[in-house]
């Protein structure tokens, strides 16, 4: 039962995987040098747990690295480059390792002039499409019965997404561009991936869940939306404890089996209410696999790695 879950919002990923010894698993972090993912990945590493630590590029995914030490591996991989997802794929499926956890942290936030490539607005490629097509490249990979996937999602995901979840006519920003609503789309759509992701991968084990990890301290908020400094202070976190709920979901034996959930403060939380919307989810699929297959132009690698029924049961 997750009310037992002896963790909260304080918690820290030191604290929520004490004890827990990952020595000979093989955990892959994206934005290893972001803050939630380098804290996520020395956490894990700390515990015994061999990382891949996935940057923009090699030099700052080898900066992260190097401070954890041996038990991480850089990789580069740049999230809005599929030609850059597909290669660090490539890569670590080279190595022939099973892999007990992916952590997909990296994310772009909120650039306030509108930017694309390949004709879809960067948050929405970079935070969904680039982890959509790394982590269905590497499905293989996840072990059967105990295998993780963890989706950091946001807040943003029920408070700023736009009223329909995803704005299917609009993923270039032709229409109009707000940061904050494609932020919120962005980070929505990452967890009706996981969703989705989740119920497709049932017959596996493997448990798929998201998060929102709460806000950095340090956050400008709305002048109309600030209260009294302690009141504000107690919705602030370090990195260390936003990183909390990721490291508890990839590496817990108090989360075993739970699966399909979106989290926060190190519990199960209530997500959008759209997440329950299985219609869209497969909607988001399709969209998302057509958007992979164009900009790679390669059906092969599309049919072969994402939508490959050995890996994900519909």
């Amino acid at each position: 039962m997750t009310s037992s879950i002896p963790f909260g919002a304080r918690a820290t990923a030191n604290q929520v995987i004490a004890g827990v010894d990952l020595t000979r698993k093989w955990i892959l972090v994206t934005g290893c040098n972001e803050e939630i993912g380098f804290e996520t990945m020395n956490a894990l590493a700390a515990n015994g747990a061999h990382i891949f630590g996935l940057a923009s590029s090699l030099a700052s995914a080898k900066a992260a690295c190097d401070q954890i030490g041996p038990r991480a591996t850089p990789v580069e991989c740049n999230l809005a480059d599929l030609d850059s997802v597909v290669a660090a794929a490539r890569m670590i499926r080279g190595l022939r390792v099973s892999l007990d956890a992916i952590i997909a942290n990296a994310e772009v936030a909120s650039p306030p002039t509108l930017r694309t490539r390949y004709g879809v607005e960067l948050q929405f490629l970079s935070n969904h499409i680039g982890h959509f097509s790394l982590v269905n490249q590497l499905l293989e990979l996840v072990r059967n019965g105990t295998g993780r996937i963890v989706i950091v999602s946001s807040s943003a995901s029920i408070m700023r997404a736009p009223p329909g979840g995803i704005m299917f006519d609009n993923l270039d920003g032709h229409r109009f561009y707000d940061p904050m609503t494609f932020y919120g789309q962005s980070k929505f759509a990452v967890a009706l991936y996981a969703k989705e992701l989740s119920r497709r991968l049932r017959r596996r084990a493997i448990a798929v869940n998201s998060l929102h990890p709460g806000a950095p301290k340090g956050t400008v908020l709305r002048m109309d939306l600030l209260r009294p400094l302690r009141a504000v202070q107690q919705f602030m976190k370090s990195a260390a404890q936003r990183a909390a709920t990721g490291a508890l979901l990839a590496a817990s034996p108090w989360v075993t089996g739970i699966t399909g959930e979106y989290w926060s403060d190190c519990q199960v939380a209530k997500g959008n209410p759209l997440l329950n919307d299985s219609e869209l989810a497969q909607r988001l699929w399709q969209a998302s696999v057509q958007i992979v297959e164009r900009i790679t132009n390669a059906t092969r690698i599309v049919s072969g790695c994402v939508i490959r029924r050995e890996a994900i049961e519909h």
